[in-house]
């Protein structure tokens, strides 16, 4: 499935760190930051999540909800949070479903190896649960503050 810039964010509910749950429906009305990452506690993936950490308080200023989603399980995402201290959510996409629905679950190459996994992505969804920005295959430097400017200027 391919978004674009406009559509209306995919639907989703789902399971979080400390056994919780979340939907986009019950978010309208903010803006949400929903980033998609490989795999908790790997270098890419700390430095992602520690900026949006960081970011937090620039982010809360204008409302905007950071939610972060991988495949990997709750547990793994508790111990990933304790870790770090990461005060937003993360989303246990062990089935796969919020990453086929944001068509982030893609085919990848590494040293000549095919495998499936997620690509790296950002999207930005406004107050009414349009994409209002979307970023595939995020180099993790500086990406944070590029969302933070896009979500500020919403």
């Amino acid at each position: 499935m391919s978004l674009d810039k406009g559509d209306i964010a995919p639907l989703f509910t789902g399971v979080t760190d400390g056994g919780g749950a979340v939907s986009l429906e019950e978010l309208r009305g903010r803006k949400i930051v929903l980033y998609f990452y490989p795999k908790d506690s790997t270098p890419g993936c700390t430095t992602e999540a520690c900026a949006f950490r960081e970011a937090l308080p620039d982010f809360s200023k204008i409302d905007a909800e950071i939610i972060g989603v991988s495949r990997d399980s709750v547990k793994r995402h508790d111990n990933f949070k304790a870790k770090y201290g990461l005060p937003f959510r993360l989303i246990s996409d062990e089935d796969g479903a919020v990453c086929e629905a944001y068509g982030v679950w893609v085919e990848k190459m590494n040293y000549g190896r095919k495998y499936m996994g997620i690509e790296r992505s950002t999207f930005l969804i406004d107050e009414q649960g349009k994409i209002a920005s979307i970023w595939r295959k995020v180099r993790v430097n500086k990406h944070v503050e590029k969302v933070l400017e896009e979500a500020r200027a919403l």
